[in-house]
């Protein structure tokens, strides 16, 4: 016996996503358009569950919707995308092996700030100002461009 169609926020609850998340997937075509019924409920085969995983932890190991909507089509038309997908693959590992290393530079630079603050807090009297953020900034801003370069996602 087969299992009957879902409907989105069925189908959202099982993969672990939004109902908002389904819709996205839908209008980027990563998942087939469903059909409707009458009173306009979009009726998901079953099959879409496991669809919709493989995208939510694709993008969690860094593939881009655009990445995957590329690779999904190339299985659709009859290609096998499996040497890009490696390749992407490696591309992602790189660019986490480089957030590696700029994390610890940032770790580095805020082990060195705390120091600064230690020694500052030291001299300053109890209750007065340290001068704490405005140290930072005399820092020359590297830490700060440090801390941003690890907010970038990979593209």
């Amino acid at each position: 016996m087969s299992e009957s169609p879902l409907r989105i926020g069925e189908l959202a609850r099982r993969a672990g996503v939004s109902v908002d998340t389904i819709r996205h997937y839908e209008r980027l075509g990563l998942i087939g358009k469903a059909p409707r019924t009458s009173g306009g409920y979009r009726m998901f085969p079953p099959s879409a569950v496991d669809r919709v995983t493989l995208i939510r932890d694709a993008v969690a190991v860094g593939f881009s919707l655009r990445q995957l909507s590329t690779f999904l089509r190339a299985r659709l038309d009859g290609r096998a995308p499996c040497r890009q997908v490696r390749a992407a693959g490696a591309r992602i590992l790189d660019q986490i092996d480089q957030q590696i290393t700029t994390l610890g530079s940032t770790r580095e630079a805020v082990r060195a700030m705390l120091a600064d603050w230690d020694a500052r807090l030291a001299q300053t009297p109890s209750g007065k100002p340290a001068g704490l953020l405005d140290a930072l900034g005399a820092r020359g801003g590297a830490l700060a461009s440090a801390a941003r370069s690890n907010l970038k996602r990979p593209g």
